[in-house]
């Protein structure tokens, strides 16, 4: 480890996992692979017929693991097509750029419900909203929220750049909305990334301090809340919280939220971190020997962002001018933290 750098390895990962983990994923894992047979030739009713065998699978296996929370598996049934149409749209190679933005949004609405407003509550917030109607005097109208201030309003975003800052940014403004003081959450962020030479067995997972801005003291005791499209190894969280938790920071819970997660992640994840819970729309039951999710949905980062230059990678004051106005428009409380902690 560098001044600098911090890196976990995958070893250090799979420490994590019990014999039963192991052998769960390994059952996956061969169920998968005769659920690939089916792709080529393509072979639809046998393809159908396998993901069912493999949905049951992950269900019963995240009965083990309350920490793992799966929309389709603690939702009512009602709910479910929605997440099936926006998966399914999310995953598709032929999903433009703004489409795909479009329902990375709808995601992260339906994972905030998931986590914070779906329990029955009869405590309850007002919204009391001025109406452009002025005749016969000016209108106002009310509407009833659940109050969900003491779960929200001691969150911190925690941002592992670079395919997370717009689902953290949109999570943030779920916050505000819900919030009756307007609490506009903290920005810590963290330029972490995997190592893509290697595969996932000797994977490395770097974070590099000088490219990061966070304050220490601010992170102490809070919610932390981590929003990345993607969880596959679950490395990048686990490095993030394993270093400031060395860096004697204790946070009062953490939230992990992914539009998509692989099964092992998610199990890595809630094993190595205490108080930790994953939120994701959608479980998928593999990788492959490169760390990448199956099926998957392809870089989610680079879809949501467009691709970099590999020489001359953006900052994230880059990043953020390229989402445009409608996008800056939106999120502007969201920019404004952001702002402060990347600027002081």
């Amino acid at each position: 480890m560098a001044d600098d750098k911090i890196i976990l390895k995958a070893e250090d990962l799979d420490g994590y996992l019990t014999k039963q983990d192991m052998d769960d994923l390994s059952r996956l894992e061969k169920l998968y692979a005769e659920t690939e047979t089916y792709f080529q030739p393509y072979d639809r009713a046998h393809i159908i017929e396998q993901y069912d065998r493999l949905g049951h699978s992950m269900q019963e296996i995240c009965h083990s693991h309350p920490q793992i929370r799966v929309f389709s598996f603690v939702t009512e049934e009602g709910a479910h097509a929605e997440a099936s149409r926006v998966i399914a749209k999310l995953r598709d190679i032929n999903t433009p750029h703004e489409e795909f933005l479009y329902y990375t949004q709808r995601a992260y609405e339906m994972l905030f419900r998931m986590a914070y407003t779906d329990q029955h509550s009869d405590k309850k917030s007002h919204i009391v909203v001025k109406t452009p109607v002025t005749n016969p005097v000016q209108m106002y109208a009310v509407h009833k929220i659940p109050d969900i201030d003491h779960k929200i309003e001691n969150s911190v975003m925690c941002v592992m750049l670079r395919g997370a800052l717009l689902p953290s940014m949109i999570m943030s403004k779920e916050i505000e909305e819900y919030s009756s003081h307007k609490y506009k959450t903290p920005f810590a962020l963290f330029k972490i990334s995997r190592n893509d030479q290697k595969k996932e067995e000797d994977m490395e997972y770097v974070l590099d301090l000088k490219k990061s801005f966070f304050n220490l003291e601010a992170l102490d005791g809070k919610d932390l809340i981590f929003a990345d499209p993607m969880n596959a190894t679950g490395g990048s969280l686990v490095t993030v919280v394993k270093y400031l938790q060395s860096q004697g920071v204790h946070p009062k819970s953490i939230k992990f939220f992914n539009v998509i997660s692989a099964l092992k992640g998610s199990i890595r994840v809630t094993r190595a971190l205490e108080n930790c819970t994953c939120y994701t729309l959608w479980l998928d039951p593999v990788m492959n020997d490169s760390a990448y999710i199956l099926p998957g949905l392809g870089d989610a980062g680079d879809r949501l962002n467009g691709c970099d230059m590999k020489d001359n990678p953006r900052n994230i004051m880059q990043l953020i001018a390229d989402y445009g106005s409608n996008v800056s428009g939106l999120y502007r409380s969201q920019l404004f933290e952001i702002e402060k902690t990347v600027l002081g």
